[in-house]
């Protein structure tokens, strides 16, 4: 029996009132490393300027980050298997209070690619490790909800961390800003070691004959992730770029994307709401509206008011699609809950570095217009897999 597997816990899973408290520290977790991943994304210009680095060159802060992430995230997760999950998560946060703090004090831009580094090497860890913990805290049948909660919190890092470092930054410098991240890293570190319960590890599913149809259902959503991701990254990478094409005004374009960013947090909720009984159909609700929302931007660009209120709708839509896709590949059994989510966050963050490389080749070689045309054919492929893979997306949840 593994270290994690002995893990001292009176935890017993039940519903999610009960588990509150964990949930409520997982997300706020979740939001700080979502808003650690991203804020260079908005700082990029005050960084490159105060490091006198190109800003393509600062830009793979954010690129390589991601691929680090995509690289990692299942052989660190598959290292760490022995360690106490609780203690692996609170050690998380620390490197990710680290990292932030290098960023703040680097005087150099290797030095700051180092931090982000390191930074991504935790992340690679926390956000797979955590798919399994939320999932743990509650009733089987009740993963869902516990997902869609904890995702709310990277909703929320997308729709009000990264736009508020940006307007930290403009206001009070780079650095300071990741000083003040530094701080909130350290306050979810401290929540999170006094909120969460400890869980035990372990949990791998059994050698039996249904192992190899449970494997290919994991591997089947595992696919259908990549595929969603990438075609959302590939146009969202270049969303500013679409706006100001479409007239948004450049004072006006951070309110956008601020409006447009908090949308997600429906689609979050809905999710939540929804997950534990109607999966299926919510996966396929979910999926069609950023397909149809993605395909609205192309239609309706270079038209101001239509591509707003297209990217709203999208953004919707994806607000649910980190919890659709965590909770089915949970739910398939395939693996251990920490390799599970070791294989979402991966193939995420190959979607989110991968998208970004297509949608830059799509918006050099064919132009702006075409962006969104060639990130919609990559959604609806996902859509495609899930409409045929009823194994691996149920239309209620299986009971285990």
């Amino acid at each position: 029996m593994s270290a994690a597997e002995r893990e001292p816990t009176s935890w017993q899973p039940g519903d999610v009132r009960g588990a509150a408290g964990g949930l409520l520290a997982l997300s706020l977790a979740t939001f700080v490393a979502v808003t650690t991943e991203l804020a260079p994304v908005g700082l990029l210009p005050l960084i490159s300027d105060g490091l006198a680095v190109s800003e393509p060159l600062t830009g793979l802060l954010v690129t390589a980050y991601a691929f680090m992430v995509a690289a990692l995230a299942l052989p660190l997760t598959v290292a760490t298997r022995r360690l106490p999950r609780k203690a692996l998560l609170v050690g998380a946060l620390a490197v990710y209070t680290v990292s932030n703090v290098i960023v703040a004090l680097a005087p150099t831009f290797a030095v700051v690619a180092g931090a982000r580094a390191l930074g991504g090497a935790s992340h690679a860890v926390f956000a797979s490790v955590t798919i399994g913990y939320a999932a743990r805290l509650v009733r089987p049948h009740l993963a869902g909800r516990a997902l869609g909660l904890v995702t709310l919190g990277a909703s929320t890092g997308f729709a009000l961390g990264v736009p508020l470092s940006t307007a930290l930054g403009a206001a009070v410098g780079w650095r300071t800003t990741f000083l003040v991240l530094t701080g909130v890293c350290a306050l979810a570190c401290v929540l999170t070691a006094a909120l969460l319960p400890s869980v035990p590890g372990g949990g791998a599913p059994p050698a039996d004959g249904a192992r190899g149809v449970r494997r290919t259902a994991l591997a089947t959503v595992a696919s259908a992730n990549a595929l969603a991701y990438l075609g959302h990254y590939s146009v969202y990478t270049y969303i500013s770029v679409l706006l100001l094409a479409a007239g948004i005004a450049t004072a006006a374009l951070g309110p956008a994307l601020l409006l447009i960013g908090a949308l997600r947090l429906i689609g979050a909720a809905f999710a939540a709401a929804r997950l534990d009984v109607r999966p299926r159909q919510t996966t396929v609700i979910t999926l069609a509206v950023v397909a149809g929302g993605i395909l609205a931007v192309g239609l309706a660009f270079p038209g101001t008011v239509g591509t707003v209120a297209a990217a709203a709708m999208w953004s919707i839509g994806f607000g649910a699609v980190a919890a659709v896709f965590q909770t089915a590949a949970i739910r398939t059994h395939g693996a251990s809950p920490d390799v599970v989510g070791a294989l979402v966050n991966s193939t995420a963050n190959i979607g989110i570095g991968g998208g970004a490389a297509l949608g830059a080749l799509v918006l050099d070689g064919a132009g702006t217009a075409a962006v969104p045309y060639a990130g919609v054919v990559l959604v609806v492929a996902a859509l495609v897999v899930v409409l045929l893979a009823r194994r691996a997306f149920p239309a209620a949840p299986v009971a285990t």
